[in-house]
């Protein structure tokens, strides 16, 4: 089965890529990002649940593409592909992917099943078995503005976690630079209810989320312990913070308020010369001084937007930080890193300007 949608001329060398899990919302946006992408081919269409349908019967926006079917996991048929993708829940990744690497395939690992650097780490705070170290030693982790050399030269990605880019992106460079406290940082975040998945749950239900708002997972949330493995790079010690994420009333996006205490001295031009390090980023915005984004800002785009506003009076640092969770903190950073991998640039089949309305 071959459906591929060009908008380049036919002797364009295409990327032949598969997608596992594509019915879920990451995986549906996947599909979506890849199926107009210029220089891929999507060749295969994987769903558990509604094998043997048509991508439109569970998507009905796919009746304007030619017919995809949707078709039961035989890893066998994947190592035709160059690139396959694997939008599946945490903790099935690991039964498939040592097979494509194999095969020779190229992975990308939309779990945390390959995010961390000790997969003692992984264990503790997913409460699952990791039955693959190896692999996971040679995973690199995805975020592609901070590694795009060792992206480019894997084989195995493991994209990140949407509230982990929106809160690592932000902080990153303040620490490497030693302008902020490395205690005390707080992330405030919020996202919209598509970051819970598809599956079917009374607290996700219309009339559960809409007017509300509520915090879950505190002192808990999984994205606490890749949040600080990636910080405690940067500052070159270890991080410990407080996370908490919070379920708002909306579909996509994630905003964060992150609270850090400023190191004595520092003033708002040393804070600007650190995130200049984002000037040459194609989607990654750091505003003026005082300047803070909205959802409305990264809605349907692969950005990240950053705003910060010094607290003269407390010493502190204030940023808030928002991505669209399904492109820029999953399928859209996925599509960014098969672009590394295999040498295009960087922005190819990507949405750079936000649906504001």
């Amino acid at each position: 089965m071959f459906f591929y949608f060009q908008i380049f001329l036919e002797e364009k060398v295409l990327i032949k890529t598969a997608v596992v899990g594509a019915t879920g919302y990451a995986g549906e946006e996947l599909v979506r990002l890849l199926a107009s992408h210029p220089q891929a081919e999507l060749a295969h269409v994987i769903s558990k649940s509604f094998a043997g349908m048509a991508m439109s019967e569970v998507y009905g926006s796919y009746k304007s593409l030619p017919e995809m079917t949707l078709e039961e996991l035989e890893p066998s048929a994947l190592s035709e592909c160059d690139v396959v993708f694997t939008a599946l829940p945490h903790g099935q990744s690991m039964s498939i992917v040592p097979a494509l690497l194999e095969a020779g395939v190229k992975v990308i690992d939309l779990s945390g099943d390959f995010r961390y650097d000790d997969v003692k780490v992984y264990e503790k705070w997913y409460k699952l078995p990791h039955s693959e170290p190896d692999i996971n030693k040679k995973a690199v982790y995805g975020l592609c503005e901070l590694h795009r050399s060792d992206i480019k030269a894997t084989n195995i990605v493991a994209n990140p976690g949407c509230y982990t880019t929106t809160s690592i992106l932000p902080l990153y460079p303040l620490l490497k630079a030693g302008l902020i406290s490395e205690k005390g940082i707080i992330v405030d975040a919020k996202s919209g209810v598509t970051g819970a998945g598809r599956s079917e749950k009374l607290a996700n239900s219309y009339c559960e989320v809409n007017e509300s708002m509520k915090a879950y997972g505190v002192t808990t949330h999984r994205h606490t312990s890749e949040i600080e493995q990636e910080l405690s790079h940067a500052a070159g010690e270890q991080i410990l913070l407080s996370f908490t994420p919070h379920l708002l009333p909306v579909k996509r996006g994630i905003l964060a308020t992150i609270y850090t205490t400023l190191n004595k001295g520092v003033t708002e031009s040393e804070i600007a010369k650190a995130y200049s390090c984002y000037s040459d980023e194609t989607f990654v915005h750091v505003l003026p001084h005082g300047e803070l984004p909205e959802l409305k800002h990264v809605t349907g785009s692969n950005n990240c937007f950053i705003g910060y506003k010094i607290d003269e009076r407390l010493g502190r640092l204030i940023i808030v930080s928002c991505i669209d969770n399904l492109i820029k903190g999953a399928a859209g950073q996925a599509v960014q890193n098969m672009n590394l991998l295999m040498g295009l640039p960087e922005d190819t089949g990507l949405p750079r300007l936000a649906m504001y309305l």
